[in-house]
């Protein structure tokens, strides 16, 4: 399932529920898939319940495809470049969040270390392309 995801008071991307762990969210003002520019999904790596909707994001290798349901029933298939682990304190918002000649995605979760204090110190971010829509 999927949700639409806003801009938050301080400019930062809100995240799905974390009571909903499955739910992938989507930055509702940007594109949309298969649209050019960057789509941007996010969803969590984990909550208190388990695994959620991204725990196996860092694991996904260049060349692997992400397929995404449009609204109008078609699909894009997207073909994933590479994977990048940033810091939260640095996060390049530019090279992630910034306008492109074609049509990408993002699928952004949570990573590196955890503490029940602050949570995650980084996140997870595959960048991919789009390669056909079906």
């Amino acid at each position: 399932p999927i949700t639409p995801l806003r801009l938050d008071g301080q400019r930062q991307l809100e995240t799905p529920p974390v009571d909903r762990p499955r739910l992938v969210g989507w930055y509702e003002g940007g594109p949309t898939p298969g649209e050019a520019g960057t789509a941007i999904a996010v969803g969590h790596r984990d909550t208190t319940t388990g695994p959620a909707v991204f725990a196996g994001l860092a694991q996904v290798k260049p060349g692997k495809t992400v397929e995404v349901r449009r609204a109008d029933g078609r699909t894009a298939v997207y073909s994933v470049d590479r994977v990048k682990v940033f810091d939260k304190l640095g996060f390049p918002d530019k090279e992630v969040y910034g306008a492109t000649g074609r049509p990408e995605l993002r699928v952004i979760t949570c990573g590196g270390l955890f503490s029940r204090r602050t949570g995650y110190t980084s996140n997870v971010v595959v960048f991919a392309h789009l390669t056909a829509t079906r």
